[in-house]
């Protein structure tokens, strides 16, 4: 594959990846500021300043990864099902500040937030067939990830 082709994919990859975060922060605006602070807190509830650079951390790890596993070729089985399954988890994640933040659901939050891990981790197992290296970017994902749905769970436990 020449480089321009791989740069245009990085780009690509790395354009979609984000639009997928962007996508997600569709629910939170007021709901940050005016509804989450009124709920009640577990005592493990980080600063609400680390969440936007773990995230730009994550996105931009997960963005290196998929770009790593696509530039194996296309016309792979196993690209296209490990990309696949990027994809899904991309949608899953997106979703997941809306129906929390957006549509206060907690409990809903929480089931999609398992789903969400579940595919990570399922994303994870296939880029490792492909690249390992590609697969370990996604380790601190599955962790914060993991993390994240034990919080989730936590605030729908406390409210």
């Amino acid at each position: 594959m020449d480089t321009s082709k791989q740069i245009i994919g990085f780009i690509v990859i790395l354009l979609i990846t984000y639009a997928a975060a962007g996508f997600g922060s569709i629910g939170m605006g007021d709901n940050i500021m005016n509804w989450y602070p009124s709920l009640n807190a577990p005592f493990f509830k980080p600063p609400n300043w680390i969440f936007g650079p773990v995230w730009s951390i994550l996105y931009t790890l997960m963005g290196i990864a998929a770009f790593r596993v696509w530039r194996k070729g296309w016309q792979d089985q196993g690209v296209k099902v490990a990309l696949f399954l990027y994809g899904i988890q991309l949608i899953l994640n997106a979703f997941w500040s809306i129906i929390f933040f957006k549509f206060h659901t907690l409990g809903i939050a929480l089931f999609e937030i398992i789903l969400l891990e579940l595919t990570i981790i399922l994303t994870y197992i296939n880029f490792k067939k492909i690249d390992k290296a590609a697969a370990y970017m996604l380790i601190p994902y599955i962790l914060w990830v993991a993390f994240a749905t034990i919080l989730n769970g936590a605030f729908w436990w406390l409210n």
